[in-house]
């Protein structure tokens, strides 16, 4: 099997490498956390004028029509350069549900905004004691009329603080964990009997919670079928963990690097730290660690072609699993071949591994995804 980019994709690695080089170090990055809903709004319009905003999406819909390796592409240099930008709950998640379940209607008043930079999404899903089952949901959309009231809460929403427009998960019948019963809405941050409250989280990035009370919206406001989303849920979901598994190999690919670079600088009785055989063998088990970690992304990122849906969540599923135990190593390697330094808020790679933890415990840590593939009697 040919692993090698395209040239088109060779030239979008290197546009979106060269964007990030240019604007996104450590410095910048620590600048774009102290505004507003914690990211750049001028980084966001750079991502916009280079057309990162509208890959994935259709050429009908205004679109590049990518696929999931530029998806791939994109997530692993966001993860290099710690992005805190909402490109994973806009483009990837809200552009998912949009793309794979969305009227054409819904397609049409929200995916030019997605393109242009000028709307970014949020997706309202983790519940109180929810974990990562997706169909345990006890929010619920009421049918008023020709349209649904919308009452519950939602926690630790990504971008909550600034999106324009949740995506949210809810029950329209049925019992709290029942599969059938739970539906999709796009529901307009602005909507009255909304409340919010944001915070930073542990990783750099921005989240709140929230409380929907009576929340009206319109009938087009459900994406697909109200009382049978969790298949559209599932596969926009393992569509973010196949790009949360890209992320974190660019997070580790760049921890790798940082910490070589130190091990050749930092001194120790007289000679580089870099020098001593058994660190070389440390970064050597990292390397490794990277590398399976890539493997893995690239098998899940594939894996979006498959066409029995079981096979393509197993394989998503099992790259979850080589990310998790990967990042775990690789940042836990890192913090300690930079000693005391890399435990301070002033050396980047300490906010690598918190990037990657969190990764790992996003929409299903090490072990739920273990028991994914299990379930799903493994990848053979």
């Amino acid at each position: 099997m040919d692993f090698d980019l395209s040239e088109e994709q060779r030239l979008l690695k290197e546009s979106v490498d060269g964007l990030l080089n240019d604007s996104y170090d450590f410095d910048a990055r620590k600048k774009y956390r102290a505004e507003k809903g914690g990211w750049s709004k001028a980084v966001w319009s750079k991502l916009a004028e280079q057309g990162l905003l509208g890959l994935p999406f259709p050429e009908a819909d205004g679109g590049f029509g990518a696929g999931a390796v530029e998806t791939m592409i994109v997530m692993e240099a966001l993860g290099k350069a710690m992005v805190l930008e909402p490109y994973l709950p806009t483009v990837v998640i809200a552009g998912g549900f949009l793309r794979h379940g969305g009227s054409a209607a819904q397609k049409a008043a929200h995916i030019p905004g997605i393109i242009d930079g000028s709307k970014t999404f949020a997706f309202a899903q983790l519940e109180k004691n929810s974990r990562y089952d997706l169909s345990d949901v006890a929010a619920t959309a009421k049918k008023k009329g020709g349209g649904w009231v919308i009452d519950g809460e939602k926690f630790v929403v990504i971008n909550g603080e600034n999106a324009d427009t949740f995506v949210v998960t809810a029950r329209t019948k049925g019992g709290q964990r029942d599969k059938t019963g739970v539906g999709v809405f796009l529901v307009p941050a602005t909507a009255k009997g909304i409340t919010k409250k944001g915070y930073p989280t542990q990783d750099g990035l921005h989240a709140a919670d929230i409380t929907f009370t009576g929340v009206e919206v319109g009938a087009d406001a459900a994406i697909g079928d109200p009382e049978n989303g969790l298949a559209l849920i599932e596969r926009v979901v393992d569509e973010a963990r196949t790009a949360l598994c890209a992320e974190a190999v660019g997070a580790m690919d760049e921890s790798l690097k940082t910490t070589v670079e130190y091990l050749k600088t930092r001194k120790q009785f007289g000679v580089a730290i870099g020098s001593f055989q058994t660190l070389q063998h440390r970064a050597a088990d990292m390397f490794v660690a990277v590398e399976q970690a890539r493997s893995m992304s690239m098998f899940a990122t594939m894996a979006a072609d498959f066409d029995n849906a079981g096979e393509r969540a197993t394989a998503v599923a099992a790259a979850k699993v080589q990310i998790g135990k990967s990042a775990k190593f690789v940042g836990q390697q890192s913090i300690q071949l930079h000693g005391g330094i890399g435990m301070t808020q002033e050396a980047k790679i300490g906010h690598y591994f918190k990037r990657l933890t969190m990764i790992e415990n996003t929409f299903g840590d090490t072990e739920y995804h273990l028991r994914r593939v299990s379930d799903g009697g493994g990848l053979v």
